[in-house]
């Protein structure tokens, strides 16, 4: 039973609907499992066991008498802190919700439990999502599964440790500025950030706002589409949400690449510093493409502009959530978070309205580069995982990058343009840190990016690279 753990999420939900497994069985050994690596990485912070149990037999009930069930039908799952879940602690890794207990599910917590999936708990993530390395005053950090000393990213990053130490085998995360991307290229899992309204939202106080989106991780690309499947697919309660049902991205995978045409950026056209470890651990992969039978160029999209567009929307959204909670709680936030806000109430109309034009004129030119792409090539990250004590990284390759945002710009840029972008594993460095590389395909076009992240992992088999707690 220690090995069913580190099955894909397909192989358990075969093996559950064989009952070569019980539910009851599974889930016990992933809390057995939690129980042992757990400690080490720090990834899940909220646990139902009791819950987890009783839905895990309720779901043996239904298969043994007949009855339909999902296609998470058994399958264990820790849902990210910042997502509702009623009845179960929603903390949003802040000091300011340490009790907060809700009584509705997300909208993605609801579709996986309405699929068949059993709540076993909740993932870290930093105090309300904010910033790419998982810490917060409640819970402590999150360390990465293949050096402790290091950061798991953020702000999934307790999902995709826990992913990657076989804690669950699928998780639901959320991507604002590289949320789902910049954990799984640290921790050697795959995140997919799907184009707004792929992936409808709800509760949500900006139903029509872009820039945050909730999305899949997952130890496979196989098993990210069978979680997509599941949450995407239109629903009223979303005003953007995408009509396409979700069920397309169940299908398999496979497809013959030959004759794409492949854009790849190591430094996005010049716009950003990449560490060198970085640059180095892709560049031999990249020509896995050509063997795949793609044409490959070095190219890059004009990103100007993407820098105002984030920032600005960013902290406006920021203060339109969470200002609040600085006026009552102001001793109570970390100080970089303050500054997200305040940095929203600085804003004028004409910031904002600066900002829709400038996004706009990077959507069209975004576009009209993949009239002569399939797919564009990037670094998900533009430095390995850092040191766990650091909040974020001040220089890349002896270049300052003093901000708090600085150094995430390979993948927010990717996340003004609204187009899917998937990370999947493609290397390590000399110290045995895990790089991602990053797949950004068309506007709404995730089934390319899918299929062809599904090819790369299969012809690499980088992904398969497992820490050593998860042994």
């Amino acid at each position: 039973m220690t090995d069913v753990c580190l099955l894909t999420a397909r192989e358990m939900a075969a093996a559950l609907r064989r009952r070569e497994v019980s539910a009851r069985e599974l889930v016990q050994a992933h809390l057995e499992r939690i129980e042992r690596v757990n400690p080490h990485v720090n990834a899940i912070v909220t646990l139902v066991p009791e819950r987890a149990l009783a839905d895990a037999a309720a779901a043996d009930e239904r298969l043994a008498a007949g009855e339909p069930i999902g296609p998470l039908h058994g399958l264990p799952v820790a849902h990210k802190d910042t997502h509702l879940t009623a009845g179960i602690r929603t903390t949003f890794g802040s000091p300011v919700m340490r009790d907060h207990v809700p009584d509705v599910d997300d909208l993605v917590v609801e579709r996986m439990r309405a699929a068949g999936a059993i709540t076993i708990g909740k993932t870290n993530v930093p105090e309300f999502a904010a910033g790419s390395h998982t810490f917060n005053p409640i819970f402590g950090a999150t360390r990465n599964p293949y050096d402790p000393t290091r950061t798991a990213g953020g702000s999934s990053g307790g999902a995709a440790a826990a992913l990657a130490t076989g804690l669950h085998p699928i998780a639901d995360g959320s991507d604002m500025g590289g949320s789902l991307r910049n954990p799984a290229s640290f921790c050697n899992v795959v995140g997919l950030r799907p184009a707004p309204g792929r992936v409808p939202s709800h509760p949500s106080q900006v139903p029509w706002a872009t820039l945050g989106v909730q999305g899949p991780m997952a130890r496979t690309v196989a098993d990210a589409a069978l979680l997509l499947s599941v949450l995407a697919g239109p629903d009223p309660r979303s005003p953007i949400a995408i009509e396409e049902p979700g069920e397309v991205f169940a299908a398999p995978l496979e497809r013959d690449l030959t004759g794409l045409r492949v854009a790849w950026s190591p430094d996005l056209g010049g716009a950003v510093t990449v560490d060198p470890a970085v640059v180095a651990a892709l560049e031999p992969q990249v020509r896995t493409f050509t063997d795949l039978g793609c044409t490959v160029e070095q190219d890059c999209p004009d990103f100007t502009g993407a820098d105002e567009v984030f920032r600005t929307l960013r902290a406006w959204q920021f203060e339109l959530t969470l200002g609040p909670v600085l006026d009552r709680a102001r001793d109570q936030l970390k100080a970089t978070l303050v500054a997200n806000i305040e940095e929203g109430r600085r804003l004028t109309g004409p910031d904002l309205a600066r900002a829709e034009v400038v996004h706009a004129a990077l959507y069209h030119r975004m576009r009209e580069f993949f009239t002569r792409y399939d797919l564009l090539l990037l670094p998900v990250s533009q430095v390995p995982p850092f040191p766990i004590e650091q909040e974020y990284p001040t220089e890349i390759d002896g270049v300052a990058h003093p901000g708090y945002l600085d150094w995430m710009r390979s993948a927010y840029y990717v996340s003004a343009t609204g187009h899917p972008a998937l990370s999947v594993p493609a290397g390590f460095t000399p110290d045995g840190l895990p790089v991602g590389l990053q797949i950004v395909g068309p506007h709404r076009g995730e089934l390319a990016v899918l299929q062809a992240g599904h090819a790369f992992e299969q012809a690499t088999r980088i992904g398969e690279r497992r820490p050593a707690p998860a042994a």
